[in-house]
């Protein structure tokens, strides 16, 4: 796509964009509907189905960038949306449900298991902080023993969250006892079948996936054309772009009253991320998070900083609002604009 002109690859963008929105809406449905049909819960049906298919360009571009052994660009790619993700729930706060009265998302969407869920990201970002550290030469069969604790990690967190959605020692299995709840919402699962609802999703992960790639490629090209450097277009427009499927998805949710599923497909979806290193390790035979840089690593810091912000949100639920969101995600705004400016300074 470099050869084309800067106004083809703007409306390629914009035209990838759409799809993955108009995507990313109906992966939602769907995805509801299988929550209630194979009693997943709106936290591990998040972390698991919706996170995973959200997150189809992330695995598109990781593995084709450890196919061809430039692993700068799978570490980038991961590693640079994941505080950009986190700021998703500070747009699903804004826009989600607004009113007089309304509540902010941490409020609404109180539950032991999306604290559970955010801990489990902070965990995972800090092995990926202590393995970039790690020299070359580790690995065994191709695996190396950051990237195996990194999976490891993941799936003790989906034990966890499963055991924490059936029983767990608080108020009401998890839940604060005025937080929103699915059965406030509609019943997803009286609207459509599960047949039609695997196949809308099915359908939608595949338009979310080539719609994903396509706009990495053209807004690669795009930012070459206007001289924007690797580092600040992956943390920001790579980033923004691969985050649509998020914010279409957590926005409908949002709509159809499940608030935890919005806020459990971006923790989600942050704590499979790295587990993609496994993948780009074992294609490429190579210890991968050696080859982060600095940038990397402080965007994996801010992300971690992010997800605690919330955390202790959904612990205190604030009540109080400020230009239209909680306090949690206002200061996750103001932290991510301070840090996007220290990258600044970092990449110059």
């Amino acid at each position: 796509m470099n050869s084309l002109p800067l106004f083809l690859l703007v409306v390629i963008f914009a035209a990838a964009a759409g799809v993955v929105w108009i995507a990313g809406i109906q992966l939602s449905k769907a995805t509801d509907v299988l929550d209630a049909r194979l009693h997943l819960g709106s936290a591990l049906g998040g972390l698991i189905v919706l996170a995973v298919a959200t997150n189809l360009p992330e695995i598109a571009i990781t593995v084709s960038a450890a196919v061809s052994g430039n692993l700068e660009v799978a570490v980038g790619n991961i590693l640079g949306g994941i505080a950009l993700q986190t700021v998703v729930l500070v747009i699903l706060d804004a826009f989600g449900r607004r009113g007089h009265g309304v509540k902010p998302l941490t409020y609404r969407a109180a539950s032991l298991a999306l604290v559970l869920e955010g801990i489990i990201v902070v965990a995972v970002l800090a092995v990926v902080i202590a393995g970039s550290q790690l020299p070359d030469g580790l690995d065994v069969l191709r695996v190396t023993p950051d990237v195996a604790l990194i999976a490891g990690l993941w799936v003790v967190g989906l034990i966890l969250v499963q055991r924490a959605g059936s029983h767990l020692p608080w108020h009401q299995d998890g839940r604060a006892p005025d937080a929103s709840s699915k059965a406030q919402a509609k019943d997803p699962s009286r609207a459509m079948s599960t047949k039609r609802a695997a196949l809308i999703f099915s359908a939608s992960a595949l338009a979310t996936l080539v719609a994903g790639v396509v706009l990495e490629r053209a807004g690669e090209a795009a930012s070459s054309q206007i001289g924007l450097s690797g580092v600040l277009f992956g943390a920001t427009v790579l980033a923004l772009a691969t985050s649509l499927p998020e914010i279409s998805t957590g926005l409908q949710a949002i709509r159809q009253g499940d608030d935890n599923l919005a806020i459990s497909d971006i923790f989600g979806g942050n704590a499979f991320l790295p587990v993609l290193f496994l993948v780009a390790t074992v294609i490429s035979g190579t210890a991968v998070l050696p080859s982060a840089n600095a940038s990397d690593i402080y965007l994996t810091a801010l992300a971690a900083l992010l997800t605690l912000v919330y955390v202790v949100g959904l612990i205190f639920r604030p009540q109080r609002r400020i230009a239209g969101m909680g306090i949690d995600s206002f200061i996750v705004l103001a932290l991510y604009v301070v840090g996007i400016a220290g990258l600044f300074s970092i990449s110059s």
